[in-house]
């Protein structure tokens, strides 16, 4: 399995276009969140939601690939569970709406993004860059705060 820095380095290869890279900056932590939003939604016995198991196994797969690069994930991820509880408890089920609304406006974004770079999305190459992409994000944000991956 790649290290960190190779993952980071093969998802920048097609992530070079000024433009591309701001949409990238607003729409991966709003897919992200959606994303946490849909499985919130969906209530299962003993931990109340699907978004709590999820972002576990999700956390598990960034520390395996990057020792400290999971801790500002796991809090962005914390952040967006505590987002979506307060959407859901102000308007409850609606709240899919706005997950769904807000989820395809940010892949059409990416896509157009992606057509600016004119390359292709690296998740069509392998699926694990869907994961990569908040990584990506965060990791930049380590490197301007000059901390280690």
């Amino acid at each position: 399995m790649p290290d960190i820095q190779q993952w980071l380095d093969q998802y920048a290869e097609s992530h070079q276009n000024p433009i591309n890279i701001q949409i990238h900056w607003w729409c991966v932590p709003v897919i992200y969140w959606t994303i946490c939003g849909f499985l919130f939604l969906v209530t299962v016995p003993i931990v109340g939601n699907l978004a709590v198991p999820v972002l576990v196994i999700l956390t598990l797969y960034y520390m395996r690939i990057s020792k400290r690069l999971w801790i500002g994930l796991l809090l962005f991820s914390l952040l967006g569970l505590y987002l979506n509880f307060l959407l859901y408890t102000r308007i409850g089920d609606a709240s899919a709406w706005v997950y769904l609304s807000l989820f395809v406006a940010a892949w059409i974004l990416q896509f157009y993004g992606h057509h600016k770079e004119g390359k292709k999305p690296s998740f069509l190459k392998d699926l694990q860059f869907l994961m990569i992409g908040p990584a990506w994000l965060m990791a930049k944000i380590y490197y301007r705060l000059n901390l280690t991956l």
